[in-house]
């Protein structure tokens, strides 16, 4: 069974950073994709960030390029999102999402092209 698991959100002044993780488990976790989305009150949930495990390929919102970062702990099997610089339009439920890997050297922040979700963790910052 596939089981994604956020955690590291909370609540944070503007400027300041977090760290999300998402722990898997369920799969073979290098031939997945994982990707991180956010949903704030009244707004559509949005792509935030994507890694692909097989070769490492990233992407990244607009809105969030040069303070977020994506990476992996393969031992681990676990994604992480460190977030810098943090504004208060960040504020919002995150989600991890997976999906087995079928494009090379791509992955893609689209909501529809992920079949496994996490719970989500709250992030919250205050100005």
């Amino acid at each position: 069974e596939v089981q994604l698991v956020e955690s590291g959100g909370g609540l944070v002044q503007v400027g300041g950073s977090l760290r999300l993780s998402c722990a898997t488990s369920g799969f073979t976790f290098d031939d997945w994709v994982i990707a991180w989305f956010r949903q704030a009150p009244g707004k559509e949930r949005e792509g935030v960030s994507c890694f692909s495990v097989s070769d490492g390929t990233t992407n990244y919102a607009d809105s969030v390029k040069g303070r977020f970062t994506i990476s992996s702990d393969n031992a681990k099997s676990t994604v992480y999102l460190q977030m810098n610089n943090l504004k208060p339009e960040d504020t919002a439920i995150y989600y991890c999402a997976a999906e087995l890997d079928a494009v090379a050297a791509y992955c893609g922040i689209v909501d529809g092209e992920y079949g496994y979700w996490g719970q989500g963790t709250q992030v919250t910052v205050s100005s």
